[in-house]
């Protein structure tokens, strides 16, 4: 225990929200702030789409992917960081997986401390689903905001493999264990259990929303997974406020009353050649091919299943 603490009786050490563990006075975070030094603030980003971890190889058109599990990681390691009192998220992703978009949105929640958001070119789809669990949202007047929304995929090869004189032979148990596989057409049944499963993580994604952002879950529908520049998107309350990533730090500040604080990078160690590419690569995908097709899953299961 310090000189200060030995001398102060322990009602007015509770009363102060200071603990004694073990002869070590606790300080809560929200007294730290009255020290001399900055106050830290932990930054980090997601970049590209989504996915549980980074692929060995870059994904379609060259772009690198959002690694949940490292980000997930990074966030950690800022909440267990004491000089660290804020989350500033980077948002530049057209969306991705589903579980591992959730996953950085739970460790968002968890974080001690305020979290404010801010997209840069694209804050699409699971990148608003991450977004919701942030207390502030900023974006600049040309980005692209939105598409709350759930697509599935399945390749239909059925006429290739007429083509070639391939046959599909079953053997399963369970009536829907092999839906949606490639080698042969699906009936109604089977169209309806899977559209049933897109319309489910849909759901959630309006509850996730409607509650982050609270909005009216029917606002949230009516648009339709649509996209929309900042500035309309600031008109419909999907953002907080238009501005740059140091519009975004100062409003950090000023919820952790704060004149400035010092922004600290938390990034997953990388090799050199995934830095100097990192460094290169165009956003144009995020719009385009991101949204689109991004092959963000396991090409060989039946449906794909992403934000």
């Amino acid at each position: 225990m310090s000189a200060l603490t030995d001398r102060l009786p322990r009602s007015v050490l509770a009363a102060s929200g200071v603990t004694l563990f073990a002869g070590v006075a606790v300080v809560p975070r929200v007294l730290r702030r009255f020290r001399t030094e900055p106050i830290g603030v932990a930054e980090v980003g997601v970049d590209g789409p989504i996915v549980r971890e980074r692929p060995r190889r870059p994904l379609r058109g060259g772009t690198s992917a959002a690694a949940a599990d490292a980000v997930v990681e990074q966030i950690e390691a800022a909440d267990e960081d004491d000089s660290i009192e804020g989350l500033l998220v980077r948002l530049n992703t057209p969306g991705g997986q589903v579980v591992p978009s959730d996953d950085i949105r739970l460790a968002i929640e968890r974080f001690d401390g305020p979290t404010v958001a801010y997209a840069t070119d694209v804050c699409g789809s699971g990148g608003y689903w991450i977004a919701s669990a942030c207390d502030e949202l900023f974006a600049r007047e040309a980005s692209i905001v939105g598409s709350i929304g759930v697509i599935g995929s399945r390749v239909n090869a059925t006429e290739l493999a007429d083509r070639v004189g391939l046959s599909y032979e079953r053997f399963a148990a369970g009536d829907y264990k092999d839906a949606g596989v490639p080698l042969r057409e699906i009936d109604e049944d089977e169209r309806e259990y899977l559209q049933g499963l897109i319309d489910d993580i849909y759901e959630q994604f309006v509850d996730r929303v409607t509650e982050g952002r609270s909005l009216d879950p029917e606002t949230v529908r009516e648009t339709e997974a649509r996209v929309y520049l900042g500035t309309d998107a600031l008109d419909l309350g999907l953002v907080d406020a238009l501005g740059t990533r140091d519009d975004a730090t100062d409003r950090l500040a000023e919820l952790l009353g704060a004149d400035e604080v010092d922004v600290e990078a938390f990034e997953p160690p990388q090799g050199l050649l995934a830095r100097l590419r990192g460094g290169a690569e165009s956003s144009a995908y995020a719009f385009g091919a991101g949204l689109a097709s991004a092959a963000v899953g396991d090409p060989d299961r039946e449906l794909e299943i992403r934000l």
